[in-house]
Formats: C-alpha cells, structure tokens, sequence
C-alpha cells in the first residue's frame, strides 16, 4: 500500500504563484509515475501533469505548459509541483496520483494510490 498525503494549497490572487507537495509513504519503491490531476467544480476530474520517479520524464497538459512544473525528491519521497502565473481557471482540488506499473500518464485508471487532495482557489 502506498499513502499519498497533499499540503500547500491555498487562496492566491491571479498572478501569483503556489508549490503543491505530494508526500508517499508505505511501499513508494514500487511507483512508476506520480501524477497531479485536478477537479473543478462541476467538471471531471483532469490530468494536470506527470514524473517518472526514474528518468526526467514530465508530462503536462496544454492549459499549464510554461506555467506548472513537476519535480520530485526521490530521498524525501515527494513529488511538487510549482504553480506559476495561476489563473481563475486553475481553481480546484488537486490531487496526487501513484501508479506501480508503467502506463498512460493521462488517464486514471492507470493510477491505483490517490491523496485525498488540496484546495486551490485563485482569485481574480
């Protein structure tokens, strides 16, 4: 079993900037990939963006290239994400996703562990 725990979320003006950790505990030598997804109110939950714990493979959907990167600390265990430039539209929980095998990064099916996730509320 695999315990993801969230932190770092918060209400932050258009413009402005937050860092989300992902903390894993428990059997984290067998995750593949890490991933953020997010849901918004009234909408599905969506893939935000991906690492591989080996290599320095990312992955990021459209709407957050440029402004969002994904990073991880393989001694802490811990996977970030720098939020950058936010927008009003990037309001929503975000969650942290592991997966144990390799897969597609954008889909959530191929994660079995998720966080029980973290507010982010940008205001205009």
């Amino acid at each position: 079993q695999v315990q993801l725990v969230e932190s770092g979320g918060g209400l932050v003006q258009a413009g402005g900037s937050l860092t989300l950790s992902c903390a894993a505990s428990g059997r984290t030598f067998s995750n593949e990939m890490m991933a953020w997804f997010r849901q918004a109110p009234g909408k599905e939950r969506g893939f935000v963006a991906g690492i591989r714990w080996s290599g320095n493979s990312t992955y990021y959907t459209g709407s957050v290239k440029g402004r969002f990167t994904i990073s991880r600390d393989n001694a802490k265990n811990t996977v970030y994400l720098q939020m950058n430039s936010l927008k009003p539209e990037d309001t929503a929980v975000y969650y942290c996703a592991a997966a144990p095998y390799s897969s597609s990064f954008y889909s959530q099916n191929s994660y079995d562990y998720w966080g029980q996730g973290t507010q982010v509320t940008v205001s205009s």
